[in-house]
């Protein structure tokens, strides 16, 4: 399974007995799932179990679903709310005698108050309940589908990267191979200098050779980005929950190149080479950084 995008959008219409279902769902990027309905108050008693479809099938993201129903069905009887029809004529008319004017309360008017009627209350109708969430179940696997293809997309470009990563690594470690002969060319030639010419004591040179070599090593730092590189390939590979996890694998490549960068510094042209490959590598890095923040 590719690893999916946290960015979806789904729009489902679904008959059942005498109702149709309007769904909507869209999703964008969220550190966790954060979820919210925008449907009818009469519906309200239903959220618990759309807000369960939703965890079963999204991990990460801010989630907003609109839930419609059109019933075709005879509606609920309503009754007048005759204490505030009441209230309002007996208000009317205390004010019309204050102020001395004349006139008749408009029923109309009255009955166009908020509240006027009220909707005799029932029980929450467990098959509407089902049928909802059966609609938000279809949405929901249209949505995921949305987001798998995007997801793949992404990973397909930070794989890209990621080769560009583990080249630039051997490429680095290569160079780095090659960097001893030229550490004690240029060592020898620098305290020959610094002596005068006069002869030098080969142990002595080749201590300071090895000092230069081991404060300059970062074969071990190479290992851990490629490891980690490789680990990379393998997160998406596997698909699912990859967000978290790819974050972390970042922050490791990101901190052995910092590291390569620093010992690189100050060892001539051959630092200068690694340094540049050292810095594609962080640039590239950052690159699937702002990719993963889309990933679920």
């Amino acid at each position: 399974m590719n690893p999916r995008s946290m960015t979806g959008y789904a729009r489902v219409r679904k008959l059942a007995d005498d109702r149709e279902f309007i769904i909507t769902v869209k999703g964008v990027n969220h550190r966790g799932l954060d979820i919210h309905f925008r449907m009818a108050p009469e519906l309200d008693a239903f959220e618990h179990a759309l807000r369960a479809a939703v965890k079963r099938h999204v991990a990460r993201g801010h989630v907003q679903v609109q839930v419609r129903v059109v019933d075709s069905r005879e509606a609920a009887p309503s009754v007048v709310n005759q204490s505030l029809i009441e209230a309002y004529i007996t208000a009317f008319r205390r004010m019309a005698a204050v102020h001395g004017l004349s006139g008749d309360p408009d029923l109309n008017a009255a009955l166009r108050i908020p509240g006027a009627f009220e909707s005799r209350e029932e029980e929450p109708d467990p098959d509407l309940e089902r049928q909802l969430v059966e609609a938000l179940e279809e949405a929901l696997v249209i949505f995921n589908q949305f987001r798998e293809r995007e997801g793949a997309e992404i990973a397909a470009d930070i794989k890209a990267r990621n080769t560009t990563v583990l080249r630039n690594a051997r490429e680095m470690a290569e160079i780095r191979a090659r960097a001893v002969p030229e550490f004690q060319a240029r060592l020898s030639e620098r305290l020959g200098e610094l002596l005068n010419s006069t002869s030098i004591d080969p142990q002595r040179l080749a201590q300071e050779v090895a000092y230069l070599v081991d404060r300059s090593d970062i074969s071990e730092e190479l290992t851990r980005l490629k490891v980690h590189a490789v680990q990379l390939n393998d997160l998406l590979e596997g698909g699912g929950e990859v967000g978290k996890k790819l974050d972390f694998l970042l922050q490791e490549m990101h901190r052995e190149t910092n590291t390569i960068l620093s010992k690189s510094a100050g060892i001539g042209e051959v630092g200068l080479e690694i340094g540049e490959l050292a810095l594609n590598v962080k640039a590239e890095i950052e690159k699937i950084r702002e990719q993963g923040l889309n990933l679920e």
